[in-house]
């Protein structure tokens, strides 16, 4: 008598391996995704899986899935952009300020605070591609230098400037009590960066000045364009994150973008995108982005302090720079 043997799990294991890197890095963070639900429904709260509770955590998720959005395209290249808190900070302020809480002057408004970011992205941009500065070294500085400005903006007692109502609507309004608006927001953003990064020029070059820049150059790609380029589309990331971050509040105020450097960088390193340049899938950032969100949640119903918070997204960025930062780049 013979007995057949389930052909399922060696079918699952031989497509799974059969999977580029990239591509299993993904599977995996989507895995990932889901065991963080089931472990969250047994022993956190019996909501969190609920429709609900998930749906107000993709509201939350689209502020950082915008500001990982730039942040996977600096990373890409190699580099690494830490002036996020204060760019969103600054652009927020600045944009309220303008604005007077006044739907009427909300164009002037977005305008200074998306321009307040492309500034910066330009300035870091050119420090690195030109001047050679490392960008950790650079952005670490330009962040000090924004928060300065703020604070002799604002003075010793900070001004809260009230966000104007559109502004609020974008960030809070659920459509049909299913869909968040800034969710919507944050789809329209992954599609264009998709296919930005997967089906033009321009990105083939971000990947490459990634992989190695040296002969990326010496083949013909003006590097320094591509590098100010990743800079400033983080740039104006972090700045309409720092917007809509208001709009959410009510208000801009001092600090509010301190809690999203960390789990900007974990939800890029998360997805899978190599911390060293050249390798990752937007996808992968999405998925990362919807799982630091839920961790965050979970530690946060559990009454975890924030220090502590940070240390677990330390934990994890370093957990997978040990799980994928070891896989050599590859060269085209």
């Amino acid at each position: 008598m013979t007995t057949s043997v389930p052909k399922t799990g060696v079918s699952v294991r031989r497509w799974f391996n059969g999977l580029e890197r990239e591509q299993r890095s993904v599977v995996i963070a989507y895995l990932m995704i889901l065991v963080l639900i089931t472990l969250g429904t047994i022993f956190v709260t019996p909501n969190f899986a609920s429709p609900t509770f998930l749906i107000q955590q993709l509201r939350q998720a689209a502020f950082l899935g915008i500001i990982a959005a730039g942040q996977m395209a600096v990373i890409l290249t190699g580099s690494i952009d830490l002036s996020v808190s204060w760019t969103l900070n600054l652009a927020a302020v600045l944009a309220t300020s303008v604005a007077g809480g006044q739907d009427s002057r909300i164009l002037e408004g977005v305008v200074v605070g998306l321009g307040v970011g492309a500034m910066v992205g330009l300035v870091n941009g050119v420090g690195v591609a030109y001047l050679r500065v490392p960008s950790m070294v650079l952005t670490l500085g330009i962040n000090v230098l924004l928060k300065g400005i703020i604070v002799v903006y604002n003075g010793s007692a900070p001004k809260f400037e009230q966000a104007p109502p559109f502004l609020s609507w974008l960030a809070t309004q659920i459509l049909g009590g299913i869909v968040p608006v800034v969710v919507l927001f944050w789809v329209i953003i992954s599609v264009i960066n998709y296919v930005i990064l997967n089906r033009t020029t321009l990105g083939r070059k971000t990947y490459a000045v990634g992989n190695n820049e040296v002969a990326t150059y010496l083949s013909g790609v003006r590097t320094p364009r591509v590098l100010i380029g990743a800079f400033i589309l983080s740039g104006v990331m972090n700045a309409l994150a720092g917007l809509l971050i208001a709009g959410n509040a009510g208000r801009s105020f001092n600090e509010m973008g301190e809690p999203f450097l960390l789990p900007a960088i974990a939800a890029v390193v998360v997805g899978g995108t190599s911390i060293l340049g050249g390798s990752g899938k937007y996808l992968g950032t999405v998925a990362g982005v919807i799982l630091i969100r839920l961790l965050d949640s979970a530690l946060n119903i559990v009454q975890v302090p924030s220090a502590m918070r940070d240390i677990t997204f330390g934990l994890v960025i370093l957990a997978m720079l040990f799980l994928y930062g070891r896989a050599e780049k590859v060269r085209e």
